[in-house]
Parts: structure tokens; sequence; C-alpha cells
């Protein structure tokens, strides 16, 4: 147990733990997939579980959250989320890995609103900002989970006994670094949790602006390991490298992130971004060797890094309602496009191939320029 930490450290070790041990089946997706026998719109609706599981919890779990205690929300739920990966790599019927998933996505929600209340909470104590920071701790996890699952593939390490390993590693790690964990106060003007909250005409349009940037993040983690496989026949390593590309460029981003913003304007940075998403997305769209391919992922991170928190901060500064209710109304509407849309994409894989997965954003990014300047922040 490590007691003496400073707050914002806490913060940033919940991330990386968490995402470590979300990202740990994404890197062996293409070996599951023939696992189960199915193609990757069976596979892509098998995926379905979590997001369903994570979007119940975002919507209901807020009062049992409270009620439990976010220390201990932790130390249960990240080792939950390893256990019910592990069972659902157990199983080659797609229908009992959609039901395994689905307990792990509730488990997913739940952390997910603990740890970005911590953020904010944190932000508070400390009177800086570190959301972006802590943001770039979940994409460090995630990268080390496609490093990780990649290394495991390349030594044919099966996807189920991987999985077992990062369970039996999460649960001593995550009581190690989590059990001194103590929650920072609340806001004194935090309201009520809303359940729904329904978005003006502008938290649409900055859904708009999102957009792009949520569902290439999330195809980016979903099928970049299968594009890998499938469109080049990479070894397993490589495809599961694809995963940690992607995670590594947006973690660095992220990292970055606030003095960029600090010094330009959103709007500029969300204009570069997009730039940049429309270039990662068409050297992936028409692919043309492993390394080109793997660069194109590296930019789509970047590209995907920080619009969603710009929007974020967009939304909560805006004068028209408390800014707890816009940032719902964003929060529901595009992180339900993150976790539904991309695996649902594995039809249009499945139709016209896996590169179109990745140019159904390019129309989207083209809407988003338009309406980028609704990054521009009304001051209180």
């Amino acid at each position: 147990m490590i007691s003496r930490m400073a707050p914002q450290h806490r913060v940033f070790v919940a991330f990386a733990l968490y995402a470590f041990t979300m990202g740990s089946i994404y890197p062996r997706l293409p070996e599951i997939k023939q696992l189960m026998g199915v193609e990757e719109g069976v596979l892509g609706l098998a995926l379905v579980g979590a997001p369903i599981g994570t979007f119940l919890a975002l919507t209901f779990a807020s009062p049992l959250i409270e009620k439990i205690g976010f220390r201990k929300l932790l130390l249960l739920a990240i080792p939950i989320t390893a256990l019910f990966y592990a069972l659902a790599v157990q199983v080659t019927d797609p229908v009992a890995f959609f039901l395994c998933l689905i307990p792990a996505g509730i488990a997913i929600g739940c952390i997910e609103i603990v740890i970005n209340v911590e953020a904010d909470r944190t932000e508070a104590l400390l009177e800086r900002r570190i959301m972006n920071r802590a943001h770039s701790f979940w994409s460090f996890g995630f990268f080390a989970a496609g490093l990780s699952g990649a290394t495991f593939a390349h030594f044919e390490v099966s996807p189920r006994l991987h999985l077992l390993i990062v369970l039996l590693v999460m649960i001593p790690t995550v009581y190690w670094l989590l059990s001194g964990f103590t929650p920072a106060a609340s806001r004194a003007e935090e309201a009520p949790a809303h359940r729904f909250s329904l978005p003006t005409l502008p938290i649409l349009i900055l859904v708009i602006v999102t957009l792009p940037a949520m569902l290439m993040e999330g195809a980016g983690l979903d099928w970049s390991a299968i594009y890998m496989d499938s469109i080049y026949a990479s070894s397993a390593f490589v495809a599961g490298l694809a995963v940690a590309v992607v995670t590594f460029s947006q973690a660095v981003t992220r990292y970055f992130a606030d003095s960029v913003v600090d010094k330009y304007s959103p709007v500029a940075v969300g204009r570069v971004l997009l730039l940049l998403l429309a270039a990662g997305i068409l050297l992936v769209l028409f692919p043309m060797s492993v390394t080109v391919s793997l660069a194109g992922f590296a930019i789509i991170g970047i590209g995907t890094s920080v619009l969603f928190p710009l929007a974020m901060s967009a939304a909560a500064q805006r004068t028209d309602r408390p800014a707890t209710v816009n940032v719902a109304a964003l929060a529901q509407i595009s992180f339900g496009a993150f976790l539904l849309g991309p695996p649902l994409l594995g039809f249009v894989a499945e139709r016209w191939g896996i590169q179109w997965v990745y140019g159904f954003g390019l129309p989207l990014v083209v809407l988003a320029f338009i309406f980028v300047k609704s990054l521009h922040i009304e001051r209180r």
C-alpha cells in the first residue's frame, strides 16, 4: 500500500490501471475472432456487450457509487473488469462472449464516473487543470496494454492465458497502489447528477465536433489489430502494436495539451487536430505498407486526443444552463457514440472492407470542421 501519494498522482495511477485492464482484450481480437469463427459484423455485435453495460452504469449507477464509496469501488471494479474479460475469452460462442462483457462494461462505467469526478474534484483542490494529463495516463495505460498484448501474441501465449495473467496481476497491483486512496472533497457547488439531460442546439453542435474523434478513437482501439491482420496478414505482434501506436501518440498529445491550448486557442487547436485526423484516416483508408498504416494510426491518435475535452470545457462554460446540465448532455451523447459506434462499424468492415471502418469518419471530419468555432469558450 502506498499512502504518501500526491492527490493528482493517485488520480493518474487510477486512470492508468483502469485503462491497462480495459485495454488488455483489444490486441487479441484477431485471435478471438478466429477462435469464435465469426466475421467482423458478428464480432462487432458481440463487442456491444461492454458498451451496453457501460451505458447502463453511466446512466443509473451514480447514487450506488456514492453509497459504496470511491475507494472501495475502485478496489472492486478494476479486478471485476479483469475477471469478466478473462471469462469472456474462455468461450467460443458470440452470445456467451456478449453476456460476459455486460458486467465488465458495468464495472467500466462505474470506474469512468469515479475517476472523472475525482479528477474534477482534485483540480478544484489544486486550483489548476489536470484533466487532460489524467486522460493522458489513460492512454499510457492503454498503450501498455497494447504493447504487452502484442508481446504475449508474439510469444504465442493464448488470449485465455494472457487475460488470466492480467487478472492475477491486477488484483494485488490495484490493492497495493490504490488501497490508500483517499477521495478529494466534493465541490461546494456540485449539483445532483442528472440521469438524462436533453441537449440544446449549441450542445448538439458540440456533439458534431466531437463525433469523428470519438468514433475514430473507438475504431482505433476496436479494429486496428484486425485491420493489420486483414490487410497485411501481419504477425500477431504487429497487429497488437497497432493498438499501442494509437494510444501512445494520443497519450503524448494529451500530456502536453493543456499548455498548447492556453498558448493558442481551443478553436485553433481543434482545426489542427481535425486536419491531422483526416490525414491519418487517408493513410489508413488507402493502405500502402505496414509502416505507412502504423503512421496513419499514430496520426489518428493525435487527431482524436483532446477534441472531446475541448468540447467539454466549451459546454461547461456556456451561460445558458448550469454547467452540470450541459456537460451531462454532451457526455451522454458523445460517449454513447464512442461506445456503440465502433463495434457496429463491424458491419461496414464486413460489407466494404476493414479500411472503410475508418473511411466512414472522413465526412464526419468535414462536418466537424464546419462547426469547429463552437469550441470557443464563453466566459462566465
